[in-house]
């Protein structure tokens, strides 16, 4: 398989599953610009995540936590937002609404990120201080993030329904088009995070320790540094997408982002990020991004059980790391 081949096979898969779906779904209601506009906004707070997963996968490590990190990070948000906005434990914990003040819910937003930072951080520090396998400290800090959601209010959510621009909210561009605030949030992301992966050292650096991790640091390059960096930069937007997902859900849910990890790591994978590390584009994690999130919108609009939809997203995981080690050992 060609390198232009499989750059561009996760765009044909795309296009091959929105016209299999159209052909199959006979009420009429896929091929809409409401279907479609639906898919775009359910794909943003995966979206977000993705672009930091891009680059560590791309460095040929992973993380596990990010689904229970992002229900950690939305009880953050959502407690500061309460406490900020002057409500006593009592009205906290007993899920009584209290009225937030813009300062308290850009406060929240800011310190769901931080914490999400953090938390990404602690994982880049452990496995470069420690010398520990990215796919033990990540699984570890899955179960500790999720356990500590649980136990900030006792499994219950928070009160925050007031917390809604994140979902309802939108953007004036032009004086007449209207963005949807999550869509805008999730476009500064990815463009942000494809600029640097394509036009700074850092990005070079990047692909440079996931390609060969001691030519890169016989050349100079800090790699503890670029990878506590890379789990630092999943960390902080899976705080966002937690906000996006609290402010749809109108409360934090301790339960959220349950086999996210699953969604995120597939379209990072199905996107043309080797697992094997040194390969990879926020092109290509948006492209397959898009093709989970139309693949599970065709599996339900034809009434096919979740349960089931786990089995077909698993199964295209393992064929998409089969096809690229059958690719690279072709190229080698």
């Amino acid at each position: 398989m060609g390198r232009l081949a499989k750059q561009l096979l996760p765009f044909f898969s795309l296009i091959f599953v929105i016209v299999l779906w159209s052909i199959l779904d006979t009420s009429g209601n896929f091929l809409t610009f409401r279907n479609f506009q639906n898919v775009l906004m359910r794909s943003t707070p995966n979206m977000i995540i993705a672009a930091g997963m891009t680059y560590v996968i791309i460095t040929a490590g992973i993380d596990l936590s990010v689904g229970s990190l992002l229900a950690f990070c939305g009880m953050i948000g959502s407690l500061t937002m309460l406490l900020i906005s002057g409500g006593t434990w009592e009205q906290i914990a007993g899920g009584k609404p209290v009225e937030l003040t813009a300062i308290a819910m850009m406060a929240g937003t800011m310190s769901s990120i931080l914490a999400g930072g953090l938390c990404g951080l602690a994982n880049g520090m452990l496995i470069t201080r420690l010398k520990l396998a990215p796919f033990i400290v990540t699984l570890g800090a899955m179960s500790i993030f999720r356990g500590a959601s649980y136990l900030m209010n006792h499994s219950k959510s928070y009160a925050v329904s007031d917390y809604e621009w994140l979902d309802m909210g939108e953007v004036t561009i032009l004086s007449s088009f209207h963005i949807p605030s999550s869509v805008l949030l999730m476009i500064i992301v990815l463009l942000i995070a494809g600029f640097i992966l394509k036009y700074t050292r850092f990005g070079r650096y990047t692909y440079a320790i996931g390609s060969n991790v001691q030519t890169a640091f016989h050349a100079g390059v800090n790699v503890k540094g670029v990878l506590v960096a890379t789990y630092t930069m999943t960390g902080a937007p899976t705080g966002l997408a937690a906000m996006i997902i609290t402010s749809r859900a109108s409360g934090p849910q301790p339960t959220a982002g349950l086999m996210l990890e699953l969604d995120i790591i597939a379209a990072v994978i199905i996107g043309g990020c080797s697992p094997s590390g040194g390969r990879g584009s926020i092109l290509g994690t948006i492209v397959g991004t898009l093709l989970i999130q139309f693949l599970r919108n065709g599996l339900t609009m034809l009434k096919v059980e979740a349960n089931v939809q786990l089995v077909v997203v698993g199964a295209i995981i393992i064929l998409a790391v089969t096809a690229d080690q059958i690719a690279t050992k072709r190229e080698s």
